[in-house]
């Protein structure tokens, strides 16, 4: 039984692009695999901007710098 976790920051993924998400996973899992889809779990965690790190810096900052850069 595979179980697959995606991670994405908090900026917007609608519901149907999320749909996608799980969809093609399993998709590409009994593709590839040949795993059941009956039995693939997907989950989909939403983390804030303030609680994801790169680069020894959130990613709220990050964006804020890349926003003032292109202004």
């Amino acid at each position: 039984m595979p179980y697959v976790n995606i991670k994405i920051t908090k900026e917007g993924a609608t519901t149907e692009q999320k749909a996608q998400l799980i969809h093609g996973v399993t998709r590409m899992l009994q593709d590839i695999l040949g795993k059941n889809p009956q039995t693939t779990c997907v989950v989909i965690e939403e983390v804030d901007t303030d609680n994801w790190g790169l680069g020894g810096e959130s990613i709220t900052v990050r964006r804020k710098r890349e926003q003032e850069a292109k202004n």
